[in-house]
């Protein structure tokens, strides 16, 4: 009768002989699923398993630390990619453009907005049902030959997107951001909706208004040195009277109000496990007001 054999294998790979046992299961290793630990080696699922059970590092505002701006780069690249959509084909401008009321006669030809209105004519903008367009407008920009801009638009709006957008990021974490990010678009096109329903306007203006005062706000909650962030606040209000009469000023301003708002629930909602649904309860309550007030609007209108 033979001996059994007293060869022990890798419990991954049977065919490898080890004589090395993981110091959290006691399974045998062979090199290649060893693991360094603070003593002795461990394999790959009992490190996989141990990293689960640490807890994850939080920025001052309970983001989650990240290392790249992945977010703010994917938003650049959606707004070039609808710019480049928009040169192939215009008229997505005319159709998703942020306009609240407007009148459009079977020749194609746009009117100003009144009510009641001629059996001719159609509603079109947010009033038509078009709701989309509070979000849409905000990823487009002017035509290289239109407006006072023309091309810079989406040139200077980007280039502020990725100065302020990667440094808010880096902070808030990225599920944090993206809400500031969407909020105060649609707060600057609530704002326009409510004062000048009759302009069609396009632009990320109004979010990266949102994003200025979320810096704003963030460096005062970290006590950061104000000389330079008051430098660059007073720039943008600045920019957004300055611009008043180039722009929808009312986007720069409703985007700058919301972004301010709900970086302030990020910023002095005290810490504690509850913390991240209360920010999320203040970012629901402030998309409920903003849609509320524009159906308000569009109840008048009609």
């Amino acid at each position: 009768m033979e001996p059994q054999s007293a060869v022990t294998t890798c419990y991954r790979h049977p065919k490898v002989e080890s004589h090395v046992r993981c110091t959290r299961c006691d399974r045998y290793i062979c090199p290649d699923c060893m693991r360094e630990a603070a003593v002795g080696h461990q394999c790959v699922e009992c490190v996989k398993e141990g990293a689960r059970s640490i807890r994850q590092a939080r920025t001052a505002f309970g983001g989650r630390i990240t290392t790249a701006p992945v977010l703010t780069c994917l938003l650049i690249g959606l707004n070039v990619l609808v710019y480049l959509g928009e040169l192939v084909r215009p008229a997505i401008v005319d159709r998703f453009a942020m306009l609240g009321a407007g009148l459009r006669g079977p020749d194609g030809q746009h009117y100003l907005w009144e009510y009641p209105y001629p059996s001719v004519l159609h509603a079109e903008g947010v009033v038509g049902g078009e709701w989309e367009r509070l979000l849409t407008g905000t990823f487009l920009h002017l035509p290289p030959t239109e407006g006072t801009f023309g091309i810079l638009h989406i040139m200077m709006n980007m280039v502020s997107l990725w100065n302020i957008g990667r440094v808010v990021e880096s902070q808030l974490g990225r599920v944090r951001y993206l809400a500031l990010y969407l909020l105060s678009a649609l707060g600057g096109s609530v704002l326009v909706l409510l004062i000048d329903p009759a302009a069609q306007t396009v632009g990320a203006s109004g979010a990266i208004f949102g994003l200025g005062a979320a810096y704003y706000v963030m460096a005062r909650r970290l006590g950061a040195d104000m000389s330079t962030v008051n430098r660059f606040m007073a720039g943008l209000l600045l920019w957004l009277l300055i611009s008043a009469g180039l722009t929808s000023w009312q986007g720069h301003l409703g985007g700058l109000l919301a972004g301010g708002l709900v970086t302030l629930a990020y910023a002095y909602v005290p810490r504690g496990p509850r913390r991240g649904l209360l920010h999320a309860a203040v970012c629901a309550g402030l998309l409920v007001l903003l849609v509320l007030l524009a159906v308000g609007k569009v109840t008048q209108l009609t």
